[in-house]
């Protein structure tokens, strides 16, 4: 059975030890967390901070010893316009490694791709001093917007540690077809994102749809199972599945992502 992870985005920011004991009830090995989120949960989670909070890190510890569920990768990571990430995530690097995460999911907000560049390579090395892997997200709207310039990153970074994530929505929304996977080194895809969705926007705002509205896989238009079939199949697939209008409409939390769980079995079965 391929390892599978209850991603934080799917949760609207269920805090952490929650979100494991709602992996462990429903048959997912791991989870995505962030140390502090950035806003308020769309759901009515209370706010959390794994940061300041070291009885709630040694909550999740436990939580993770009973449960057997495991944090697959650590969110929340962005190279920014003017920051250097060597004053921004010394410290949360050092809270990872202590709660046994063994990659992080980067994305760049910074324009310069050259300063972008070298930002990864910087933080690279800085993970890799904990032996947490770097994974490269790419993202339509963000400056490393595809495969190809998150390939460029890669190679820029030169690491074997620094890998790629494969998100379904950002690959084919970029226009990304089955066919192209072939072309991408398995080595360098360290974490795939499964999630459906149209191939048309629903939503105008790329990021409001990413973040909240995406479509159980196998219930949308991406041809996922071709697409799983040219991707390595022994990476961990972090279900990214957020459902705003399910939950508006009374649906739980344990019944969207148990539901996500099983459509997502069958296809990677």
């Amino acid at each position: 059975m391929r390892p599978v992870s209850l991603e934080f985005v799917s949760t609207f920011g269920l805090p952490p030890v929650e979100s494991v004991q709602l992996a462990a009830r429903l048959g997912y090995q791991h989870v995505s967390t962030v140390l502090e989120p950035f806003r308020e949960s769309l759901e009515g989670h209370p706010h959390f901070s794994l940061r300041s909070d070291a009885a709630l890190r040694r909550d999740l510890l436990a939580a993770m010893t009973d449960t057997g569920v495991t944090i697959a990768s650590g969110e929340g990571i962005a190279v920014l316009p003017g920051r250097d990430v060597r004053d921004l995530y010394a410290g949360d690097l050092e809270i990872m490694a202590e709660l046994g995460i063994p990659r992080i999911n980067v994305v760049s907000l910074d324009a310069d791709l050259v300063r972008t560049f070298d930002q990864l390579g910087r933080l690279s090395e800085m993970a890799g001093s904990f032996a947490i892997e770097t994974l490269i997200e790419f993202v339509p709207i963000f400056p490393i917007r595809d495969v190809e310039t998150a390939m460029c990153a890669i190679r820029h970074v030169g690491r074997r540690d620094c890998r790629l994530t494969f998100d379904m929505m950002h690959f084919f929304r970029t226009g990304g077809r089955t066919q192209d996977i072939a072309a991408i080194d398995p080595q360098a895809i360290g974490y795939i994102q499964l999630c459906d969705a149209p191939f048309t926007p629903v939503i105008a705002d790329y990021m409001e749809e990413a973040v909240c509205e995406r479509a159980v896989p196998g219930e949308g238009e991406f041809p996922l199972a071709e697409a799983l079939a040219q991707l390595p199949t022994d990476r961990v697939v972090g279900i990214e599945v957020p459902q705003r209008s399910a939950g508006a409409a009374g649906v739980s939390l344990d019944a969207r992502m148990a539901h996500c769980l099983a459509a997502a079995r069958r296809l990677l079965a």
